[in-house]
C-alpha cells in the first residue's frame, strides 16, 4: 500500500486523473490531497471569507471532478479543469447573491489613470492594505486576480477557464492592476 502511495505521488496530474478515469481510488486521493488547500484558499478568498462554506465549495468541487471523471480528456491540463470547475462554482453563487451587476457598475464610475504607485510601507501594512483592496473589488475582478496571482495560472489557462478570448483577460487584469495601484495610492495617503 504504501509502494502504490509513493507510486501516486510520483506521476503528474494529468497521469493521475487518467487513473481516476480508470477507477483509482488512491490517484482521486492524491489529486485530493494536491488541490483541496489551493482550492479551499480560493474559495476562501472568492466567496466572503467563510470557512464552512469554502470547505463545502472545495467538496463540491472534487465531487464534481470524480462524478465527471469519464468526460476527462487524456492529456488535458487537471488544473486548468479543476479551476473552471471552480470558477463556475463562484460564477453561479454571485449570480445566486446578484452582487456581480452591482460591484461592474461601480467599477465603471471609478477613475483610471496609469500612475504607478509606490508605497512606503513597512511588509505587514503592504499586505494588509492590499487584501483590503482586494475584498472591495468585485467578485469577478477579485476571481481574476486570483486565478492569475494566487493561482499562477496562465493567461490562456484563464481565458480558458472564464470562457473569453486572451486579449479580453488581459485588459481585465490591467483594469484590475490600475484599480489595485489607485486605491494603494489612496491608502498611502490615509496613513
Amino acid at each position: 500500500m504504501a509502494l502504490f502511495h509513493l507510486h501516486t505521488k510520483d506521476r503528474t496530474d494529468e497521469e493521475l486523473m487518467t487513473q481516476v478515469k480508470g477507477g483509482s481510488g488512491s490517484a482521486f486521493d492524491e489529486l485530493y490531497r494536491r488541490y483541496a488547500r489551493r482550492l479551499n484558499g480560493f474559495f476562501f478568498c472568492q466567496l466572503g471569507g467563510d470557512p464552512e462554506w469554502a470547505a463545502d465549495a472545495v467538496q463540491d468541487v472534487m465531487l464534481r471532478l470524480y462524478e465527471a471523471r469519464s468526460r476527462y480528456k487524456t492529456g488535458e491540463n487537471v488544473a486548468t479543469w479543476v479551476f473552471t470547475m471552480a470558477y463556475n462554482l463562484c460564477k453561479n453563487q454571485y449570480r445566486h447573491l446578484a452582487h456581480e451587476q452591482n460591484y461592474l457598475a461601480q467599477l465603471d464610475t471609478e477613475p483610471i489613470t496609469e500612475s504607478q504607485v509606490e508605497v512606503q510601507m513597512d511588509r505587514r501594512q503592504l499586505e494588509e492594505a492590499l487584501q483590503q483592496v482586494l475584498t472591495s473589488l468585485s467578485p469577478p475582478l477579485r476571481m481574476l486576480f486570483s486565478l492569475r496571482y494566487e493561482e499562477d495560472l496562465t493567461v490562456p489557462q484563464i481565458a480558458q477557464i472564464q470562457e473569453l478570448p486572451e486579449g479580453t483577460v488581459k485588459s481585465r487584469l490591467h483594469k484590475t492592476m490600475n484599480i489595485i495601484r489607485n486605491k494603494l495610492k489612496e491608502y498611502e495617503h490615509q496613513q
